[in-house]
């Protein structure tokens, strides 16, 4: 059996892999300012300032809007917490250090641009929503399960896309242009983050396959967003899974299926028995997704049938 490798060692096996993939992303990365897509001709003073605090009448965000762009905002909000998770399992030093910096800096601008909207536009209660921030930001974020190298660069992996995959059907969900392009921007960000941290699990693959294919197995099998943890997650969850913002059929089809496929999962010959084990627990997991998605999709439609009904009569 191949002897695991330590994360020291892991690090800088892969240096010249992360140093290469910085490069890369420093090329195709595109500098913009969370000011230019906020409406700022929408913005006026609250009461402490003379004006007139928030009213939910004033917004026109859906419920579902709401929903999506206040979890979406409170999981950005946290980035010191993945801040110093990906630091203590990386490193500060080299390519690995650089690449904490800029992505850092860059997931900065998302709850930037998110919150400057939605104060400006008043679409959601902005003390309820610090609220929200304070109690979310102290209570930091736990991936809950081991936090080795391998494990949180997976991890990170998912969470990136599906993240993209979240923000962009909130832009849409929005009805607001400004709003799509915006999350639009965001999304574009996570995609590219997203590639950095893939590509370095691909070449861990090749490193120490087992090894790689155990923290995604485990990563797979107990993923959770990011914002699991905060106040009203799972009402909100459920309420933006309902209408396809960001549903298990979507995490399956959209996130989980595509990465597996790109790093090869089902395809790869370089698995020792105890790979090609954790390889058949991983398509078994996949097929109860498969079915769990399905039952969800079919409880769906049923659901929203018996709601059109309702209105119908209403009508």
């Amino acid at each position: 059996m191949p002897r695991e490798l330590t994360d020291l060692e892991l690090l800088g096996e892969l240096e010249q892999v992360a140093e290469d993939e910085v490069d890369r992303h420093l090329s195709m990365a595109k500098l913009w300012h969370p000011h230019d897509f906020v409406p700022w001709d929408d913005g006026r003073n609250f009461a402490a300032l003379g004006g007139d605090d928030w009213d939910p009448e004033q917004s026109t965000l859906s419920d579902v809007a709401k929903a999506a762009m206040i979890t979406n905002l409170l999981t950005e909000d946290n980035l010191p917490s993945y801040h110093r998770e990906i630091a203590a399992n990386f490193s500060l030093d080299g390519a690995w250090g650089t690449w904490v910096g800029r992505w850092t800096a860059e997931e900065a601008k998302h709850s930037i641009v998110m919150r400057d909207y939605l104060v400006v536009t008043r679409g959601v209660d902005p003390v309820a929503l610090e609220h929200a921030r304070m109690a979310h930001m102290t209570n930091g974020f736990d991936p809950g399960m081991d936090h080795g190298m391998l494990h949180s660069v997976s991890y990170v992996t998912f969470q990136e896309l599906a993240t993209r995959v979240s923000h962009r059907n909130t832009g849409r969900e929005c009805g607001d242009p400004v709003a799509d392009r915006m999350l639009a921007r965001v999304a574009a960000d996570e995609n590219l983050h997203m590639m950095f941290y893939r590509n370095i699990v691909d070449a861990a693959m090749d490193l120490a396959p087992d090894q790689t294919l155990a923290a995604v197995v485990a990563v797979v099998k107990n993923f959770q967003m990011p914002g699991a943890m905060m106040a009203d997650f799972r009402r909100n969850a459920v309420l933006i899974a309902k209408h396809g913002v960001y549903d298990l059929r979507q995490h399956l089809d959209d996130v989980v299926l595509p990465v597996l496929r790109k790093w090869r999962v089902f395809d790869r010959t370089d698995f020792t028995p105890r790979g090609e084990a954790l390889r058949d627990d991983l398509a078994a997991f996949v097929d109860v997704l498969e079915a769990k998605a399905r039952r969800f999709e079919e409880s769906r439609d049923r659901a929203l049938a018996r709601e059109a009904q309702r209105e119908r009569m209403r009508a």
